[in-house]
This record gives structure tokens, sequence and C-alpha cells, in this order.
């Protein structure tokens, strides 16, 4: 049986490092902690440059931090992939179509 991953890890990592919200959000260069409690409970996604910061403070990257999250996107995208291989498929040749072949491989994981 798989294990089934949490949409994100922020919260666990701020209490592995014995983090409030509010050390968090001062890292982050926030005045308060709401914010980072919606970013813990998936009711606001963080901008990229939070993000990285949370890369950062947790020593950590995105896709670890956001495990489940980055997994519902690889497979909605490698679906996408498919889709996209199979229209390529009925493509003329050449080096383009061998890059895009190469980049879509994905859509076989």
């Amino acid at each position: 049986m798989a294990s089934s991953l949490l949409p994100n890890y922020l919260r666990a990592n701020r209490k592995r490092l014995a983090l409030s919200q509010a050390d968090v959000a001062f890292l982050l260069g926030k005045q308060i902690g709401a914010n980072l409690s919606r970013y813990e409970n998936l009711t606001q996604t963080p901008s990229l440059e939070n993000a990285l910061a949370f890369e950062i403070i947790y020593k950590l990257s995105a896709s670890e931090l956001f495990g489940g999250l980055y997994g519902q996107m690889e497979k909605e995208i490698a679906g996408r992939a498919k889709v996209l291989t199979e229209k390529n498929d009925r493509r003329s040749g050449g080096q383009a179509a061998k890059r895009r072949a190469a980049l879509l491989e994905l859509s076989r994981v």
C-alpha cells in the first residue's frame, strides 16, 4: 500500500526546528503569522518568493516541503504530456520532434 503524502510539510518542519509561527513570519519579513497559518493549512498558496524562503529556512526543497502538491502536479503534467506526445506523434519528424519527444518522456512515468 502506497503512503499518501501530505499536501505540505510546513508545520511539521517548523515544529521540528522549534520555531513559532511568529518566528517564521519574522524570517519571511512579515509582521504577523496569519499568512503562515494560511500557508500551513493550504487556504493560501505562498508566492514563489515565500516558497524559496521556506527552502532556505527549512533546508528542504520546495518539492519536499510541498510533497503532496508536487505529486499531484506531477501526475497532472504527466497526463497532459501524454496527450501532447500523442499529438506530436502525428506531426512530421525532424530535430525539433526529437527534442520534444525527449522532453515529454515523463509522460511514460
